[in-house]
């Protein structure tokens, strides 16, 4: 089977569940929003909230996808930076867990971590610590990192190094491989969007985009942004949230619908589609199958807290995907 290597910023996610949002206007934080925040920031949400119940699990978007696809038993591989400290190791272990294999640098800075405060009525409001996570560079990339690995997937947020991104995209098609990107914000699309359009013609097959996502980097509505990524790069995916996602391969059109879900929180859809996608282009299954089991896996995770899914559920999910195989 293919192996899928992934790179991106390494953050573990720490979830509060708030009794009210009282505190949120005390932070000065914004309701559903999403504010990149400093290390004072932080140690000042995690005083206001000592009392509160939160979980943690090491994410960022590229990483949420990498644990997807060793949950099915892709063989996986992820390069990111983590501080020297207490959740680096946590990070590193988790991946380690996961039976995906860690490509991690370390830094004297402490590892970025994303807080994601659950309002009671399960909206998130996201403060982001970037910390370590932003340093990856260039230079800590060669070309041994991408021996063996035929798929290569990367999340939008690191094209705030210009760099960095361009230098991976040349390694993994050096070695040929299918290179995969998830544009993971509008904000970041309409920030580097020039940046963004040329790596696309020039390195990417597959494009994973939501509608903000799409419209900021095409301008258009769903179906015709989908025609013009579609002229961009081999694949281009667009999510439509509960309509399901609209998929474009050369001239074949598909429209797949999401699942019923019980939706308890919307962290990690979009990443967890994406595993689905890889999972049947791994196994070599038409567009049809690998978006079904993209919608499967984003319908399963928007039912828990957070990106990660308990193995129960993944056993389950498993015997989903091996129906939508036969099918």
């Amino acid at each position: 089977m293919s192996k899928v290597l992934g790179i991106g910023n390494a953050l573990v996610d720490i979830l509060i569940r708030l009794k009210e949002d009282d505190l949120l206007n005390e932070l000065k934080l914004q309701k559903g929003s999403m504010q990149l925040v400093d290390r004072d920031f932080q140690d000042q949400v995690f005083s206001k909230t000592q009392q509160l119940n939160k979980t943690q699990a090491s994410g960022g978007s590229s990483a949420n996808t990498i644990h997807g696809l060793a949950s099915l038993g892709v063989e996986t591989a992820y390069i990111g930076k983590v501080g020297n400290d207490e959740l680096g190791d946590f990070f590193a272990e988790d991946l380690k867990n996961s039976k995906i294999k860690p490509f991690l640098k370390h830094s004297e800075t402490s590892t970025g971590v994303a807080l994601a405060l659950i309002s009671p009525d399960s909206e998130r409001t996201f403060g982001t610590y970037l910390g370590a996570a932003v340093e990856v560079n260039a230079q800590d990339l060669d070309e041994n990192l991408f021996a063996g690995y035929q798929f290569f997937h990367l999340e939008g947020y690191l094209v705030l190094n210009t760099e960095l991104v361009e230098t991976a995209l040349k390694l993994a098609k050096a070695r040929n491989m299918i290179v995969s990107l998830d544009l993971a914000s509008f904000n970041v699309v309409e920030a580097h969007l020039e940046f963004l359009r040329n790596i696309t013609r020039k390195y990417v097959d597959i494009i994973f985009a939501n509608e903000d996502e799409a419209k900021a980097f095409t301008g258009k509505e769903p179906e015709e942004a989908l025609h013009e990524i579609a002229s961009m790069c081999s694949i281009a995916v667009v999510k439509i949230g509960k309509n399901g996602s609209l998929i474009k391969q050369g001239n074949d059109e598909y429209r797949v619908g999401a699942i019923p879900s019980n939706v308890i929180d919307t962290t990690g859809a979009g990443d967890l589609y994406a595993a689905g996608f890889l999972y049947g282009m791994v196994k070599g299954f038409g567009i049809d199958r690998c978006a079904h089991i993209g919608a499967l896996l984003a319908g399963k995770v928007i039912e828990v807290i957070g990106a990660k899914i308990d193995n129960e559920v993944w056993s389950a999910i498993k015997e989903q995907v091996k129906r939508i195989e036969a099918a």
